[in-house]
């Protein structure tokens, strides 16, 4: 059984002990620096209309929020990319979950601003049997408010770890998506969201899953109202 939280919680732990005291507050900084710019609380929530979006996956192609709702209520799933553990484990947390996810008529959408092969690879690599998606400059999770630019001093950091965003992204730049979980209701409006500037944090696959459930019983009784 996996649950989320702990793993994430031990992750942190590692790599707090890993770091040096200097990269350990270069870190904490740059998390403070999202929540004072409120990038979080400007992000598409809870009763919003979730933007429509058409990304390509390289095994299912063509991925359209709007042909997805029209069988059942979407997960999606923004992350920063394949070199971030978190997100692996968040990934890997949500297929485990998958089979209830589905059996509720819902499906799953990983969208990351990486270059396709790289998350062609992520897929692979976390034998995920859902998509997940390049958005290209990170033209979709704009539109859900979700960007912001890592602080140089943690590009720095990262590129001696060996991992250099603005390649993996192909742009140019070291912008990513805060990591965030939305699920989306058939009529194309926001029913949970979740998005935190600690990008430690993600949300709970069993809460999601709980939302689900209330979504899908929701529907099933304005149906059979209707038919009354």
């Amino acid at each position: 059984m996996i649950v989320l939280d702990i793993d994430l919680a031990w992750q942190r732990q590692r790599a707090f002990a890993r770091r040096s005291p200097n990269e350990r507050a270069v870190r904490a900084n740059a998390i403070d620096i999202v929540v004072r710019e409120r990038v979080a609380e400007s992000a598409v929530g809870v009763g919003d209309p979730a933007p429509l979006f058409v990304l390509h996956d390289r095994v299912v192609g063509d991925v359209s929020l709007g042909a997805l709702l029209t069988s059942g209520p979407v997960v999606v799933c923004f992350f920063r990319g394949s070199w971030c553990p978190y997100c692996n484990l968040e990934l890997r947390a949500y297929q485990a979950k998958l089979a209830q996810i589905r059996q509720l008529g819902a499906t799953v959408v990983a969208i990351s601003p990486e270059l396709p092969h790289r998350c062609a690879a992520t897929e692979q690599s976390n034998h995920l049997d859902y998509p997940v998606v390049s958005d290209p400059g990170n033209a979709v999770a704009r539109r859900y408010r979700l960007t912001h630019t890592i602080e140089p001093e943690v590009v720095r950091y990262q590129l001696r770890h060996g991992t250099n965003v603005a390649a993996f992204n192909g742009s140019g730049h070291a912008e990513v998506p805060l990591p965030a979980t939305y699920v989306v209701g058939t009529d194309g409006i926001v029913e949970f969201a979740f998005v935190d500037a600690d990008y430690t944090h993600r949300a709970e696959p069993g809460r999601v899953l709980t939302v689900l459930r209330d979504v899908v019983m929701t529907d099933a009784r304005a149906l059979a109202g209707a038919r009354w």
